[in-house]
């Protein structure tokens, strides 16, 4: 009879590690399902330098791909649909290795299970990629697992980046008609500077008369655009640029956050959109069995304007010193009312996960409210904008023609 050491799982989620005898490498697989454990690794125990060399054989993580918000979902949900069949997590991950639409899915599975195999806890070895599945996920998986309830944390999870996506697709589209109008309303005016006033241009020099100052600047312009054609692609380019450096450089998306918190209807849009995330994430981990201060800590990194991130983190600290939860975020002044007392009474019936749930529901609808009010005040704004261009470049055209025929 040989000894051989084994590494294995315990209920599809425990690792464990052990010796048995047996005659084969067979017969001690075989034995060690007949402990109720899934053998993930086994090797024969020789001298002590081999142990150590078969200890010292777990592999780091390798690099992945990045996952976008839709990848995770579909890994999530997939992973949790064998997970609640009762598949264990190496051939489930196997599965998604395999059968996963996407390429970098399947890496990243065939990652995680390489790993898993040599040791390692599926929290674990989430956890070395951060930039692929993002500390919420870090976080809950670590919870799941520590709770013994994987299963319900993956079903958990599944919903969170399921209304992430909802959240995100609704203020996109909200968005997007507005952006379609303004491009537009640039090609239309790149179109008639350089195309419809050099035309023009003969005719009113042949009038002899000074133009309107409208139409001198317009006329300069689109000779110019006409002219060095190959700088209109590199002054888009550059507005462009210089705008997505405004948005990222620190200094100047701290002052943006602060100022559009300031403005009517969008500070609303922006406050429900940020807190829909965070207080769902709160209501995951609490649910998980997460202690409430990394709750919030987890839920904070949700949160992408500046100042509502800011004083959230300063509400952090107010709780970890002792202070509660609906206290120390009215102290920041930027939070929903009916958030704030949905959190109080949770907090005063011991019911704060349900009252967090409730507060979500609310959001929702909420944020539904605001996205129709803003769309419905969209299409006036931008009919007046697109009319005002239209009638800027009606009145270049035909104001020298007015004048003359006055003139006359």
């Amino acid at each position: 009879m040989t000894i051989y050491n084994y590494i294995a799982l315990k209920n599809n989620k425990d690792i464990v590690k052990g010796k048995v005898d047996a005659a084969d490498l067979r017969e001690a697989r075989e034995s060690i399902r007949k402990l109720g454990f899934i053998p993930t690794k086994v090797y024969e125990e020789k001298a002590k330098g081999d142990e150590k060399e078969g200890k010292s054989t777990k592999v780091r993580g390798g690099k992945v791909h990045k996952l976008g918000l839709q990848d995770r979902i579909d890994f999530t949900s997939t992973l949790q649909i064998l997970a609640q069949s009762g598949i264990p997590i190496i051939e489930s991950l196997m599965f998604i290795e395999n059968d996963a639409a996407k390429l970098k899915v399947r890496q990243v599975a065939k990652e995680l299970r390489r790993q898993i195999m040599a040791g390692a806890t599926f929290a674990d070895t989430v956890a070395k990629y951060p930039d692929q599945f993002g500390q919420i996920y870090i976080g809950l998986v670590k919870a799941g697992e520590d709770s013994g309830e994987l299963e319900k944390t993956l079903q958990r999870l599944l919903e969170l980046l399921t209304k992430e996506a909802n959240i995100r697709g609704k203020v996109i589209g909200t968005l997007m008609y507005p952006m379609f109008v303004i491009i537009l309303a640039v090609i239309i005016v790149l179109v008639m500077l350089m195309f419809v006033f050099p035309v023009f241009k003969e005719m009113f020099d042949g009038m002899g008369k000074e133009l309107p100052w409208i139409t001198a600047t317009l006329m300069n312009a689109g000779v110019f655009l006409k002219t060095y054609w190959f700088f209109v692609p590199i002054i888009l380019g550059s507005i462009f640029g210089f705008l997505t450096f405004l948005m990222r450089w620190q200094p100047s998306k701290r002052k943006i956050d602060e100022y559009v918190l300031k403005v009517p209807l969008l500070c609303d849009l922006i406050q429900y959109s940020n807190f829909a995330n965070f207080v769902a994430v709160m209501q995951v981990a609490y649910d998980a069995g997460v202690p409430i201060i990394e709750c919030l800590y987890l839920a904070n990194v949700t949160l992408t304007n500046h100042t509502l991130k800011t004083k959230v983190e300063t509400a952090t600290l107010k709780v970890q010193q002792g202070q509660h939860l609906s206290i120390a975020l009215r102290s920041t002044r930027v939070m929903p009312k009916m958030i704030l007392f949905m959190i109080a009474t949770g907090e005063q019936s011991g019911r704060l996960g349900d009252m967090l749930l409730q507060a979500t529901n609310y959001i929702d609808k909420k944020l539904d409210t605001i996205i129709d009010t803003m769309t419905k005040m969209i299409e006036p704004i931008m009919l007046i904008v697109i009319g005002s261009i239209v009638l800027t470049l009606a009145l270049a055209l035909y104001l020298p023609l007015f004048s003359s025929y006055m003139t006359d």
